[in-house]
């Protein structure tokens, strides 16, 4: 008896936003593109990753994981992101408080980002880098609504295809 194991079809995007909206798109991109400036290009992609997996848009986690793997990324570093806090040996004491300000400002379960967390950021980051990481963090948000929103499609990115 021989098995095959055949992938479930893939779905189809909802629309075209990029096309519809190009005037939001491209503000979103200048958006991007501003938020990431003078910080290291790697945490910014294991900021973009962890979001990503909070707010399930696997259009995003395709397209962030591949990046940070053809910038030098290791898998093991990408796939421990879903379990940060028994994998912190994994993480810089600054990208630990980057995952955990990424999850509070992501979440937003209480209705603020607690001092705490806040806090941790703040001692790690100088107060411009900050700014920019909250951007950052506003930034893939907005990306990841509006990916699993139209139903991008996850599979067919590759690095720097949209640069």
């Amino acid at each position: 008896m021989t098995t095959t194991h055949e992938h479930a079809p893939e779905h189809t995007p909802r629309m075209q936003m990029a096309k519809l909206a190009p005037e939001v798109y491209k503000a979103v991109l200048a958006l991007e593109i501003a938020s990431k400036k003078g910080l290291d290009p790697s945490l910014v992609e294991l900021v973009k990753i962890r979001a990503s997996q909070i707010n399930h848009c696997a259009f995003c986690l395709d397209m962030h994981s591949k990046d940070a793997i053809a910038a030098g990324e290791s898998v093991e570093r990408i796939v421990q992101l879903g379990a940060w806090e028994e994998s912190r040996h994994f993480y810089t004491e600054k990208e630990l408080a980057a995952i955990e300000f990424t999850e509070a400002v992501t979440v937003l379960t209480d209705g603020f980002v607690p001092d705490e967390v806040y806090e941790k950021a703040a001692k790690q980051f100088e107060e411009r880098e900050l700014a920019q990481l909250i951007a950052v963090i506003a930034t893939i948000n907005v990306w990841n609504r509006i990916g699993v929103t139209t139903r991008l499609v996850p599979g067919h990115y590759t690095p720097g295809m949209y640069k």
